[in-house]
């Protein structure tokens, strides 16, 4: 692979992976809500999720779903399912927080999921969206050889990827943490914010779901 196309396929996955979506709205998300520290679990597993997407992409996957439009369908409607779980569960989540006197120390308990249960979160996210599958399969191709199954390139390409999405996660948790460390709102405001996210993830579900 020459320089010129290492570069152009570079400058292509940063701009993927800087564009919010699902897996950054997530980590933002966790970033405001339950600490930076936790958000790079989340982002783990979106990287993770990101990466065996380009496997199935590569492998077929990608080619069943362009094709079969029960697949595309059964997939869409799965992530987009996924996605307005994850809006309902963050709309629940704000309003079972308990109010200022509740806690200890007269700040409101935050409550917190698991390490386990936010890298899961990450990772489906990551591979209930039918249409980063389809990114993978029109963008890989075109940086693989069309004679054989290169695997050290396909390696280095989805590593990149994967780095790139890693990278704009850990760009947008860092400002989420700054925002919240100069931001000091009422509980009243930090709720509407969480359920202002939950309406995002409820949104993007209904866009998915629209897509053909």
């Amino acid at each position: 692979m020459t320089w010129s196309t290492w570069l152009v396929f570079l400058s292509v996955s940063l701009a993927a992976a800087f564009t919010p979506g699902p897996g950054v709205l997530m980590a933002i998300t966790t970033a405001s809500t339950q600490g930076a520290g936790r958000a790079l679990y989340s982002s783990a597993g979106n990287a993770l999720g990101v990466f065996i997407v380009a496997t199935g992409a590569v492998a077929g996957l990608g080619l069943v779903l362009k094709t079969s439009a029960l697949a595309f369908g059964l997939v869409k409607v799965a992530g987009a399912a996924y996605l307005i779980y994850l809006g309902v569960q963050t709309w629940r989540r704000a309003s079972r927080e308990s109010t200022p006197a509740s806690g200890s120390n007269g700040a409101p308990t935050i409550l917190q999921a698991s390490r386990l249960a936010t890298f899961r979160a990450g990772l489906l996210v990551a591979v209930s969206n039918p249409k980063a599958i389809l990114f993978f399969t029109a963008i890989f191709p075109q940086f693989m050889p069309l004679d054989r199954v290169d695997v050290a390139r396909f390696l280095m390409l989805t590593s990149a990827f994967t780095a790139c999405t890693l990278l704009s996660h850990l760009f947008y948790v860092a400002g989420a943490t700054w925002v919240k460390r100069r931001v000091k709102g009422s509980a009243a405001s930090a709720r509407l914010a969480k359920r202002g996210t939950a309406a995002l993830f409820v949104g993007m579900g209904g866009a998915l779901l629209t897509v053909k």
